[in-house]
């Protein structure tokens, strides 16, 4: 009795382990896993296998087991990854185009750890992986074993029988609102990610068509025209209640530097075309007024010869300028988007400390900007595109902001104390969301020190973010959207922009204003009057 009481026990908890392996939620903001109890349809599935794998008292084959377990941590693998990506980075993982990035990923996440941390991770994995093997292999072996008897076999039959039809009557008759007791399928993330393969590889995709560029660019009177995409910086750091209260002072000094050096801002939310990272998605999506939130568009669309923001400035005599810190390899695009010049991160001949994955913070490129472009002598006007790369995920360690800009171009930019203090600050990887707020309060400084370096000049600055940060900072079911503000002594550029539905100040208000793309032909039109040229 006392052995028949274990065997029932050791059963059912192989069946429990089995159904959470499958059916487990994220458990925000860790990578960690909880379990609500929710049933798998796979399960009873796997049961109806084993039963029909059974021959005349015999389990099914040792050699089928290992199949099944295989197979069944594939199940496991995709069901952390679906519940997973979406919780930590805001959005599904694409298997086709983002698993090419997770080499780059894992680089960027070694570099900015400890030493130790990489090869911790590594064990952990292995480990993990291993047990993970043992509990399934033990778990299935159990269910196997218990075919042997009959009335168990009638019993485990039954129930998955049972299970599949509240399974098809959930899918038939249950609203999402309605209770669900049983959790998506997993072979449905994989069917999903085939699909999306398919259509990846045929490539039947249609190209939108661009915007109008007419604008003769009267209302600019030959300022420059300084495009700053301002990494991870999301909605978020308005409208998380935490973030909100960091930053608000820094905020504050960035307000107050815009205007003590002269100048005004209007400000909105608008719709970036991608979440969490793929930050050149939103670059090509306001540069070329297109809506690209994928690499297929984003390939096809750098194939072709279309209108950008750059060439159409070019037009009207503007020599166009991309900073590009974070590109330290040739840069193709370049010349899709119209640039006459491009500093990547070798040009920009960094000498100091290294400060995240791309080592150069964003206020020295601001200064190299303008030793290299700004400062010239007798030049004309410009349009300058600087994607900056200091709130990068995972937003630590951050520069110290440098009150004596020149010195930023020497060899030695900062102090050694203040370096060691940086340093040695830990990364909380479970909780990124104070990093997060330090890296950001660095680009309001770093915004309002650059402002005050260029008081009473004529240029309309847009600082824009590229996405929101990662949903482990962002929370889970964030918005995509983004600020987006424009700084400038210019009125007549403001006042058209407030009646497009941006708002004073430098707090974007509710509704987002429009998707990241439409807010091209808005320029354009704030810019100037609409007037024919003819594209090159």
């Amino acid at each position: 009795m006392a052995e028949r009481t274990r065997s029932i026990t050791r059963l059912v908890a192989s069946l429990v382990v089995l159904d959470a392996s499958v059916t487990f939620l994220n458990w925000w903001p860790t990578p960690g896993v909880r379990w609500l109890g929710h049933l798998s349809v796979e399960l009873a599935m796997l049961t109806l296998v084993l039963s029909l794998l059974h021959r005349h008292d015999r389990p099914a084959p040792r050699g089928v087991v290992r199949g099944l377990t295989i197979v069944w941590l594939l199940l496991v693998l995709g069901r952390y990854v679906n519940v997973t990506a979406p919780a930590l980075w805001g959005r599904e993982l694409n298997f086709y185009w983002d698993l090419r990035f997770l080499p780059d990923v894992f680089s960027m996440l070694w570099t900015a750890a400890a030493w130790w941390v990489g090869p911790l991770v590594v064990a952990v994995v292995a480990l993990v992986c291993w047990l993970a093997y043992a509990a399934v292999r033990a778990a299935i072996d159990q269910v196997a074993a218990a075919m042997s008897v009959p009335a168990r076999r009638r019993t485990l039959v039954a129930m998955a029988a049972a299970m599949i039809a509240l399974f098809v009557v959930q899918r038939v008759a249950v609203s999402e609102q309605g209770l669900r007791p049983f959790a998506e399928p997993v072979a449905e993330t994989y069917a999903r990610q085939a699909r999306s393969v398919v259509r990846a590889m045929r490539g039947h995709i249609t190209l939108p068509v661009s915007p109008s560029f007419e604008s003769n660019l009267s209302r600019l009177g030959g300022g420059d025209v300084l495009l700053f995409f301002i990494e991870s910086y999301g909605a978020v750091a308005y409208e998380r209640p935490e973030l909100n209260a960091q930053l608000s002072t820094r905020r504050a000094m960035l307000d107050a530097a815009i205007h003590d050096s002269g100048y005004d801002v209007a400000s909105a939310f608008v719709t970036s075309p991608t979440f969490g990272g793929s930050s050149w998605f939103a670059h090509i999506s306001f540069l070329s007024g297109l809506s690209i939130g994928d690499p297929d568009l984003n390939a096809m669309l750098m194939r072709e010869k279309r209108d950008t923001l750059p060439s159409a400035l070019a037009r009207r005599g503007y020599r166009s300028v991309a900073m590009m810190p974070g590109m330290w390899s040739p840069w193709p695009e370049g010349a899709f988007y119209g640039f006459h010049e491009i500093y990547t991160g070798p040009r920009l001949d960094y000498k100091g400390p290294p400060f995240g994955w791309w080592d150069m913070p964003d206020q020295f490129t601001l200064a190299r900007l303008d030793d290299v472009e700004r400062d010239k002598p007798m030049r004309g006007p410009l349009f300058v595109f600087f994607p900056t790369v200091s709130t990068h995920t995972p937003f630590t360690p951050i520069a110290p902001y440098q009150p004596d800009w020149p010195r930023l171009l020497t060899d030695h930019p900062f102090d050694d104390a203040d370096l060691e203090r940086l340093y040695d600050e830990p990364i909380d990887w479970t909780n990124l969301g104070p990093s997060y707020a330090k890296a950001m309060n660095y680009a309001y400084e770093t915004l309002a020190g650059y402002l005050g370096k260029h008081r009473h000049e004529s240029f309309v600055m847009i600082v824009i973010g590229d996405h929101q940060p990662p949903a482990l900072v962002s929370g889970e079911g964030a918005p995509w959207d983004v600020p987006v503000h424009v700084i400038t002594n210019n009125t007549a550029v403001l006042d058209r922009l407030k009646a497009r539905g941006f708002a004073s100040g430098l707090t974007p208000a509710r509704p987002t204003l429009a998707p990241m793309h439409a807010l091209l032909p808005m320029l354009l039109e704030a810019f100037g009057e609409p007037q024919s040229v003819n594209a090159n």
